[in-house]
């Protein structure tokens, strides 16, 4: 057998598949069964592309937005609302001549602002297809332009709905706001479920009338100091309901386009800062839990630590502002003092000294007690984590002890203190108003200790640097906080974080208040001096004020 190049090993067997009906026969069967499939798939790709258009449409007129659910505060205040609008539009050439100037009347009603009679005329003889004489429209106009256009056959209405915050920057962060299908910061992006699925309003434990007076007072306390940030908070101490919750810079949640990214950071749990002399609370408070309060410390000198071959652990050593060693050692000529006295005096070197007494991992146990070595995850969302030691030697245990070398979120703060001066007992915040109930907390210090710092607290208020937040009718307690910042790693002594957390009323208390001033200077007032007695007192002060007769 010959073999052909270019055809099977076996010519006969190729020729006889080339010429076979029956084969053809399916092929043609095949042919036109995919066909038929074409068409299908064609019509089937047609018709949900249509079907997107349609949710494309709706989307586009805003129905998710109009179905959202609104936001109130506790006293049912509006705080977000979907507000339904609509774009008026004229069509010209389909004004008939005998009804031009009843249609040039009807422009001029619906928008007396931006037409004359004389304008509307102009426009209607314009010559333009069709033009836009009101993009957002109130109901009432829309009623109007509805009556007309079945008159005259020459007005159209789109309908849409627009999220609006009646309250504009006072509510900013805690409110967030909404884009056209979900929320995108604040309450509107945590409770964006609710919103999305209810009609019964989402009501927030905030007072809109606590709100603006911290507000007002904070706003005041950034130009009069010349602060680069200033934030407040008050929360009810037994239930956890935040009642207020203002930071500054703010913004207009109605124009967010213009909003700088920077600005919509919820810094109350989203910014860390060494707060300073506040930790003195936590120090205390571990003092009388290892049966130190009545133990003297040395005062009148610096504390240097030293490594365990006698060599400095520091650049320098530990010390005490100024005014301490003129007031305190000199004045009073007080060279030792006991726990409840080193916190009363704020004094570093008696706090580094007492830490150094604790057992070994107590500080670093009794934080994590507190949460205060970790992002909490709260309700309404998660904070950043803290900034903590890694390894807890006697230069970590000692400036700890003072409120240096650790940063927290406010909101950290805020829970730790209310943890060890309601009682003991941690309790976690809600942005919801809450009824009678169980409130989920923790016990994590003695009551009777928590009693101890109350009372120092009081003494603080009444004798110290915190004596600009009393107010009539009250007893307040406090204590104050002073921290340099901190610029990538480095200590700049130019720039301030000063706090002031109180408690109130102090023999039982109901409320707390944290303010903290993010670099604040000196003014001429507190000749030059930018420590928290000077600014972030007097604005607590001013909050309680004018909150008092609202709470009580």
């Amino acid at each position: 057998m010959s073999f052909n190049i270019g055809h099977d090993i076996l010519p006969h067997e190729y020729k006889a598949s080339v010429y076979n009906h029956d084969c053809a026969l399916r092929l043609r069967f095949v042919r036109k069964l995919f066909m038929w499939a074409c068409l299908v798939f064609m019509f089937r790709t047609v018709q949900l592309g249509l079907q997107n258009n349609v949710i494309g449409n709706n989307r586009g007129k805003g129905t998710d937005i109009e179905r959202r659910a609104d936001i109130v505060d506790r006293n049912g205040i509006v705080l977000a609302k979907s507000v339904k609008y609509g774009s008026i539009k004229l069509y010209p050439p389909r004004v008939k001549p005998e009804h031009v100037n009843e249609v040039a009347a009807v422009i001029n009603k619906i928008a007396p602002m931006d037409y004359s009679v004389a304008d509307a005329l102009n426009l209607i003889n314009s010559g333009k297809s069709g033009v836009y004489i009101k993009m957002q429209a109130t109901e009432d106009q829309i009623k109007q332009v509805k009556e007309a256009h079945a008159k005259y056959n020459c007005f159209e209405v789109a309908d849409f709905a627009v999220r609006r915050y009646p309250q504009r920057n006072v509510f900013a962060h805690v409110v967030g706001f909404a884009g056209k299908d979900a929320g995108l910061e604040g309450v509107e992006f945590t409770y964006d479920k609710y919103l999305r699925e209810n009609k019964d309003p989402l009501r927030l434990s905030i007072d809109s009338r606590i709100q603006n007076i911290f507000h007002e007072q904070l706003s005041v306390a950034m130009e009069k100091y010349q602060a680069k940030g200033a934030l407040g908070m008050l929360m009810n101490s037994t239930t956890g309901e935040m009642v207020a919750m203002v930071q500054l810079p703010d913004f207009d949640p109605n124009n967010i386009k213009s909003i700088p990214v920077n600005t919509r950071k919820f810094k109350l749990l989203r910014d860390n800062f060494e707060m300073g002399s506040v930790f003195k609370i936590f120090n205390t408070a571990l003092a009388y839990e290892n049966n130190l309060q009545n133990k003297e410390y040395e005062v009148d000198k610096p504390l240097m630590i030293y490594d365990k071959f006698g060599r400095p652990a520091m650049k320098k050593p530990i010390d005490d502002v100024s005014s301490f060693k003129r007031d305190v050692v000199k004045k009073q000529g007080l060279r030792k003092l006991t726990a409840p006295d080193i916190m009363l005096y704020s004094c570093n070197v008696g706090s580094a000294r007492m830490a150094l007494d604790f057992p070994e991992g107590a500080q670093r146990d009794f934080f994590h007690k507190l949460n205060l070595d970790k992002p909490l995850q709260l309700e309404f969302g998660k904070t950043e984590r803290t900034l903590t030691h890694n390894i807890w030697g006697q230069t970590e245990r000692a400036t700890a002890a003072f409120g240096h070398g650790i940063a927290v979120t406010p909101m950290h703060l805020l829970l730790a203190v209310n943890a060890v001066t309601n009682g003991g007992i941690y309790i976690y915040p809600t942005l919801l108003k809450r009824s009678i109930g169980a409130v989920r907390g923790e016990r994590i210090l003695d009551s009777d200790i928590s009693a101890k710092l109350r009372e120092i607290m009081f003494n603080i208020a009444e004798k110290t640097t915190a004596k600009k937040a009393r107010v009539k009718g009250i007893d307040v307690g406090g204590k104050t906080g002073t921290a340099e910042k901190r610029i990538n790693g480095i200590i700049d002594k130019s720039k301030n974080v000063t706090v002031f957390t109180g408690i109130f009323p102090v023999s039982a208390p109901q409320y707390i208040i944290v303010v903290i001033l993010d670099e604040p200077q000196g003014t001429k007032e507190s000749g030059g001096w930018k420590t928290a007695a000077w600014n972030a007192v007097p604005t607590a002060g001013a909050i309680l004020d004018g909150i008092m007769p609202l709470l009580f």
